[in-house]
This record gives structure tokens, sequence and C-alpha cells, in this order.
């Protein structure tokens, strides 16, 4: 039996100095799918990551998904900058406007709990930049998948779940 709704977990983590305070869809309280991904700006995945992940919000965010994007430095010292460098680069670059979270660590002791949690519950841990964790409504972590998974391969993933998500609101009208 778990301790903490799981979903609380992904929601108390930090985000941004632009984000806090700020009510977004992957609140707890919020049933909405989440694609966590670790994020980096200086990786080779960066720019077909970020763009693709965009389009995804686009197309199903924010009242049934949101992508959570958590800048990690861990994997090739590829996130160099501060929360707000970071911030800036990936809307001003890629026009992101999913939720920009601070910088954290995804692995090892210092690992951040949310991460923790993500790992723990797919038993994949990130061994580089752009992994993404699928989460259900209730917080439950569906798959995971590394950066050589493209967000193109993943996005049926996403479709079904969301399709679940309305589907579940209109019989509950």
């Amino acid at each position: 039996m778990k301790t903490e709704n799981e979903s609380e977990v992904l929601a108390s983590a930090d985000r941004s100095p632009a984000d806090r305070g700020a009510e977004h869809a992957y609140v707890a309280d919020v049933p909405t799918v989440s694609l966590v991904v670790n994020v980096a700006s200086e990786c080779g995945f960066t720019e077909e990551h970020y763009k693709d992940l965009q389009q995804l919000q686009r197309d199903f965010g924010p009242y049934h998904f949101n992508v959570l994007a958590f800048p990690c430095n861990q994997f090739g010292k590829q996130e160099p900058g501060s929360d707000r460098e970071i911030e800036m680069f990936a809307r001003s670059t890629y026009a992101v406007s999913f939720p920009m979270f601070s910088k954290i660590a995804v692995v090892g002791s210092g690992a951040n709990n949310a991460f923790k949690y993500l790992v723990d519950a797919s038993g994949k841990e990130p061994d580089w930049n752009f992994w993404k964790f699928l989460v259900d409504p209730n917080g439950k972590v569906v798959n995971a998948w590394g950066p050589k998974v493209s967000v193109q391969q993943v996005r049926p993933h996403v479709t079904d779940l969301v399709r679940q998500v309305i589907l579940k609101k209109k019989d509950e009208l």
C-alpha cells in the first residue's frame, strides 16, 4: 500500500520560477495524462524532442495532457544553464508551452523524489537525456522510453491514454 498518492509525488516537484504558484493542469486533483521528460539544451536529441514534445502539448494539452519537462545536467553536462536560462532557451527557440521545472538530478542518491518514483514504478532508470515516462491520471507509470525512441513512436500510447480520459469524462456527464 502506498503512503503517498502517486500523482502527488509529481505535483510536488520543484517548478521553475515562472511556474511557481501558477495553476497548471498537472496539479494532483486534475486528472491528466503526463509525459515526464528529463530535458537538456545541448544534447543531440534536443531539437527533435523539443519540437515533437511541443507538438504533443499543442495537440492534446493542457486539459487532458501535459508534457512535464525536468532539466537535468547529469548526462554529458548538456544542461549547464540556470533555470531561467534553460526556460528562456526552450521557450524562445522551440516555443514550448508545457511546464518547465527546476533543474534536478534524475538518478543517484540526490535524485528528485518524482524521478525516484518513476524509476521505481517503471523499473527503468535514465542513462541519458530525454527519457520519457508516460503517467496516467492516477499517477501510475504506464511505460518509459529512452532517448532513441522518438516522441513520434510514443505518440500512439499518449493518444490511447488521452482518449480513455476523454471517454471517461464523457461517460461521467
